[in-house]
């Protein structure tokens, strides 16, 4: 331990921007591998995440989907993020 004043954070932080729906890790780390489209439709379909779009439901996503089985969480993200895109992600307030 220090006996500096450690009042202060150590790098500066920027305003809070609320952004809607999940990322689509947390959603996928909900899940046990390996997985049917129809079951995580089914579990998470009604999950909201984020999309460089604005938010989506999954169920929506997994639509535009062609795989119908996932072995790992990795494959199943990236036949999503093929799907949503990626880059930056909109603030609720649409900046």
């Amino acid at each position: 331990m220090s006996d500096e004043d450690d009042s202060e954070p150590a790098v500066a932080l920027g305003e809070h921007t609320p952004v809607e729906g999940a990322p689509l890790a947390r959603v996928s780390s909900r899940l046990t591998w390996p997985k049917e489209r129809s079951e995580v439709d089914r579990l998470e379909g009604d999950s909201v995440i984020r999309t460089p779009a604005g938010p989506k439901e999954l169920s929506a996503v997994l639509e535009d989907v062609d795989e119908t089985y996932f072995q790992r969480r990795q494959e199943f993200e990236a036949h999503v993020r093929e799907v949503i895109g990626t880059g930056p992600v909109s603030t609720a307030d649409g900046e």
